[in-house]
């Protein structure tokens, strides 16, 4: 019954369009990025356990934690089946952990919540992430930052998306009073789970696989190898991981989301911090909470017009503008933000869309770098660069702060020192970017092999000794 989740049955007919590939990934990643709006029922989680936010926080830590690791470990699964099978494990357990977790706030046991959301959910958001990502690439080899944006915007976007939709739901759901409770909660959990898994499934039975050795119309590839920083040769994930280049922009894309993290996990206490504390210019929690909205939508825009910007300026030279002008701005923001609010939400605005074009630009960069052969794969693998930011950023930014006071009672200067570390962080990874050079030919694999077959297995390196 399964048989059409096999690769070699999603392999695309003649006259097939390229174009029905970025929306079957939009599919996945706009339900996948729902993980960005748990904000909507922390509130209501955690009158439910009566426990801390603290506590309810965690569950989305463990999502994050769990999207890194499943991405790491199950990316060569990923490029041996295909996209249509792990897009379709990745509707299942996303499903899955929204039923468990709601389990869980039935029967007020947490543990559940971390297990279904955290854990189950988390492995759904790993293969959901990097399912279409190799795929998109050899679909797209003349333009592959404008398709992995499409898709991954998707991601950014996909709160903008579920943060209404589940204030909706929990307005209907709750009890007469109009208060979200934990059995509201509970009961959008399973319509979110049915509803994703349902538009998740859209995109399973439309994204193919080009036939082997398919090229665009008009496409040159020795066009590509005129930048020195573009191979048309291909290393294997078990070997990209022995190179010096994935480890550089493993730090690259680290730094790079560290710092993001530092503004969007105190966006909303932050502007309100800065201005009300002057006497001047008064920030309301409305105005905080559109704040908030603002920098979801730079998110998700920097995501597909940084990526597209760098088929043009080349990979490199667009992560030295996200890290180089990103210093700038992180001291701008702590010596002249407080001087005008247009000023700092412009300010907020423009990094915030480098942190999301970082994610989007980082599959392209991993195709200059190692080749199409096992992207997908080598993408699952650096990808716990975020799920080790997740954890560091919000750490450092957050103890900085604790050791000045309650955030939404600090003023502009108390965060000074949060956004001083965050321009040194910056810094390391614009260093590791300029390390960045081609991948030696010792890492490439023999054109047979990788033409021969689309399984991972890996090989000697050429030129490497026993």
């Amino acid at each position: 019954m399964l048989a059409f989740l096999d690769r070699e049955h999603t392999v695309a007919p003649a006259g097939y369009s390229r174009w029905l590939i970025p929306p079957a990934a939009l599919a996945v990643h706009l339900c996948i990025g729902q993980v960005y709006a748990t904000s909507v029922y922390k509130e209501a989680l955690r009158e439910h356990f009566g426990t801390t936010l603290t506590a309810i926080g965690v569950v989305f830590s463990v999502a994050i934690v769990m999207l890194g690791l499943s991405a790491a470990v199950f990316g060569t699964w990923v490029e041996k089946v295909g996209p249509r099978k792990t897009m379709f494990t990745a509707a299942i357990c996303w499903a899955a952990g929204f039923l468990v977790a709601a389990l869980g706030i039935s029967t007020s046991q947490l543990w559940l919540v971390y297990l279904g959301y955290g854990v189950i959910g988390g492995i759904g958001l790993g293969l959901g992430y990097i399912s279409p990502v190799s795929t998109l690439m050899k679909w797209f080899p003349d333009r592959p930052g404008l398709a992995t944006g499409m898709a991954i915007m998707g991601f950014g976007g996909g709160a903008m998306v579920a943060a209404p939709l589940s204030r909706q739901l929990l307005s209907w759901y709750s009890t007469g009073e109009g208060t979200a409770d934990g059995t509201a909660v509970a009961k959008l959990f399973v319509t979110l789970g049915i509803v994703y898994f349902l538009v998740m499934m859209m995109g399973v039975f439309t994204v193919r696989v080009p036939e082997p050795g398919w090229k665009p119309p008009h496409f040159d590839a020795s066009k590509l190898k005129a930048n020195a920083m573009v191979t048309d040769a291909n290393v294997s994930a078990a070997n990209a991981i022995k190179t010096p280049q994935f480890w550089l922009l493993w730090v690259v894309l680290a730094c790079n989301v560290t710092a993001g993290i530092g503004i969007l996990e105190q966006a909303a206490e932050m502007i309100q911090d800065y201005f009300n504390s002057s006497g001047s210019i008064g920030v309301s929690a409305v105005a905080a909470a559109g704040f908030v909205g603002l920098l979801s939508v730079a998110n998700m825009a920097g995501r597909f017009v940084w990526s597209s910007a760098s088929d043009a300026m080349g990979r490199k030279p667009t992560y030295m503008l996200y890290l180089g002008a990103g210093i700038v701005i992180y001291l701008l923001l702590a010596t002249a933000g407080g001087s005008s609010t247009a000023l700092f939400v412009i300010l907020c605005g423009v990094t915030i869309s480098f942190y999301g074009g970082g994610f989007a630009t980082v599959p392209a960069y991993l195709k200059d770098l190692f080749g199409t052969y096992q992207v997908g794969a080598i993408h699952g693998r650096l990808l716990t660069a975020w799920s080790t930011a997740g954890i560091l950023g919000p750490l450092i930014v957050n103890s900085i702060l604790d050791s000045r006071g309650v955030p939404g009672q600090l003023t502009a200067g108390d965060y000074r020192p949060a956004l001083f570390t965050m321009v040194g962080i910056l810094a390391v990874g614009f260093i590791a970017n300029l390390l960045i050079r081609p991948v030696s030919p010792r890492w490439h694999k023999q054109k047979a092999e990788t033409s021969a077959s689309s399984r991972p297995e890996d090989v000697e390196p050429t030129g490497a000794t026993k």
